[in-house]
């Protein structure tokens, strides 16, 4: 194990390789601090949210949830925006302009923050909250609907508490390259937590929903001005610099 260098290393030339990590480009690596993570960009409009939620049920118990953290949002000072996931075909099936489909991507790209909330079923999310999570792609065209964002993850159980649903989506955020929060929502039991108009009593379980939205709107916040640095990699940045090169070789 090497000795742990408190120093900071000199600055090398482009050419030059660092003597410990010889398979390192030193013109691709970037050296972190503190004055890089100072927010770039003007942002005079509210935090932007979105919200998806897995279930087409009329009365559907994590969509009463959603719009309940909604409303939290909202008196956060974000904007909020839920997408309906109704007449949203299954992803594959149709082609890309589809008009759910373009109004889902175009929501995701709007976004600064997403809430996605699903009811578990059969140990894991639906196939509703899946199929909207397909429909957006890792990069379109040149830009990345995803890469950036916020996350908080939500479940509503018919019976008792269960962390499938957020484990899975948690997995589907890193996937998506998003910054999922550290707090999370599972609500057993759902259909003793809501009245007949669908809003939440008070409970335990809403107070959660409290902390996961204060959580995901100061996070939002913080990250805001920031993603850009925060997701800039070394291996993405030296496989544009080996194309630039093979660009100007195929020019000779």
């Amino acid at each position: 194990m090497p000795a742990i260098v408190r120093r900071r290393q000199p600055l090398l030339n482009a050419m030059d390789k660092i003597p410990a990590l010889p398979n390192i480009d030193p013109a691709q690596l970037d050296l972190p601090s503190i004055d890089k993570l100072a927010p770039k960009g003007e942002f005079d409009h509210p935090p932007r949210i979105l919200m998806l939620y897995g279930s087409l049920r009329e009365r559907s118990f994590s969509r009463f949830l959603t719009w309940e953290a909604a409303r939290i949002l909202e008196h956060f000072g974000a904007e909020v925006r839920i997408y309906d996931p109704t007449e949203l075909p299954m992803v594959g099936s149709v082609p890309e302009n589809h008009p759910k489909v373009v109004e889902l991507r175009e929501l995701s790209l709007w976004s600064e923050g997403q809430v996605w909330c699903s009811p578990e079923r059969h140990g894991a999310i639906t196939g509703v909250m899946k199929n909207q999570i397909d429909w957006i792609p890792l990069e379109q065209g040149g830009l990345r609907p995803s890469q950036g964002r916020t996350l908080a993850v939500m479940q509503v159980c018919g019976g008792s508490q269960s962390f499938n649903v957020v484990n899975t989506m948690r997995l589907l955020g890193r996937w998506m390259r998003m910054f999922t929060i550290p707090n999370q929502s599972s609500v057993p039991m759902a259909y003793k937590e809501f009245d007949d108009a669908g809003r939440m009593r008070p409970s335990a379980y809403y107070d959660r929903v409290v902390d996961v939205m204060e959580e995901l709107f100061k996070f939002t916040l913080l990250l805001r001005g920031r993603t850009d640095y925060l997701t800039d990699r070394y291996s993405e940045r030296s496989e544009r610099a080996l194309k630039k090169i093979d660009v100007q070789i195929a020019r000779l």
